[in-house]
């Protein structure tokens, strides 16, 4: 749109110019210019129409989708998961915060649940308390994903004879605090990728056989909202939270004909213990849901998106932030950054 306008007024000038040189009287140099503005202005006029119908076009579909996705269903019922996709869910990272909260929430909707983490006590003490309270089936598989590829073979065996409907890639670290990369160990770094993005891929190796079998089934990997922009001391934890959404998108159009829904789960920030180390984060405001209020509303978008935030204040949030230039956004992102930063340093 823009450069048609310029075309225009540069046709406009020279045709100006050429009136200017062949009238050596103001009143027919003004008839001139008047004749000539009036075809320019019509040709504005029609392209600033076009581009408001666009904008109220788009204003339009994003408002529908924002209410199909975030409205509607809470309104309409739930959907039966069980039919839709199979009888168990596999939920890793599920003994705290967003895991945990989204394994209840699907349990609470009839699906049986396996467990999958790193922790024994904290797996049978969960496992119980939603086989109880949801009068669901649970099991549960001890892994830490940290070990690398060594684990998988188990995990694989303990999934062969389940019908396994949904799978949610959940599981995921963070820094102790937002820090430079320098200053991140190894240790850290190679957890970083074993967790966050080698879990999510060979589990999704493991399961997604099963459900092209069946043609039914879904994947939600949990991604983060600080994926889609550069996030100076998020570097590293940013990158792999990308790979789970490229590797979402993609999954998606390879195995939809097949039956097989893939979701993006970007989630802003929740009160969980990733955000521990910030006081104002870990702390339930109207901007930071807890695990179970994101949760509740993000299993109510599944089928339906294959790239949320999952929430509306967190779509709220993500949108505004796609008016920020990226300049903007990684400069004020790393000012505090640095503060938290501090403050972390501060109190430990």
């Amino acid at each position: 749109m823009a450069l048609e306008a310029i075309v225009i007024a540069c046709v406009f000038f020279f045709r100006l110019v050429i009136t200017m040189a062949a009238v050596d009287r103001f009143s027919l140099l003004y008839r001139e210019i008047s004749r000539s503005c009036s075809f320019y202005i019509e040709a504005l006029a029609i392209v600033g129409a076009w581009y408001t119908v666009r904008k109220c076009v788009s204003l339009a579909l994003d408002t529908y989708s924002a209410l199909r996705l975030h409205v509607i269903p809470r309104l309409s019922g739930n959907t039966d998961l069980v039919k839709k996709y199979g009888k168990w869910a596999v939920v890793t990272g599920s003994t705290d915060g967003i895991g945990k909260a989204y394994a209840e929430e699907l349990a609470k909707r009839g699906v049986n649940i396996i467990l999958v983490s790193r922790n024994k006590e904290k797996l049978e003490a969960v496992s119980r308390s939603i086989s109880e309270t949801y009068k669901v089936e649970t099991d549960f598989i001890v892994a830490d994903f940290s070990k690398g590829r060594e684990l998988y073979p188990a995990i694989k065996e303990a999934l062969k004879d389940r019908e396994i409907g949904i799978l949610v890639n959940n599981v995921g670290i963070f820094y102790d605090y937002t820090d430079y990369f320098t200053n991140l160990s190894e240790d850290m770094l190679w957890d970083l990728i074993h967790i966050n993005i080698a879990s999510a891929t060979m589990m999704t190796h493991i399961v997604l056989p099963g459900m092209v079998k069946k043609k039914k089934g879904a994947i939600v990997n949990v991604s983060s909202a600080v994926c889609c922009h550069p996030t100076p001391m998020y570097t590293v934890y940013g990158a792999t939270k990308s790979y789970l959404d490229y590797f979402s998108r993609a999954l998606y159009y390879e195995y939809a004909s097949k039956g097989i829904f893939v979701q993006s789960l970007m989630p802003s920030v929740t009160t969980t213990k990733l955000v521990a180390f910030n006081s104002v984060m870990s702390k339930r405001s109207f901007l930071f849901p807890t695990a179970e209020e994101y949760a509740s509303h993000a299993v109510s978008t599944l089928g339906l998106s294959i790239r949320t935030t999952g929430y509306w204040r967190h779509a709220i949030q993500f949108t505004l932030s796609q008016f920020l230039p990226e300049w903007m956004w990684a400069w004020s992102a790393l000012y505090l950054c640095r503060v938290m930063r501090k403050q972390a340093l501060t109190a430990k």
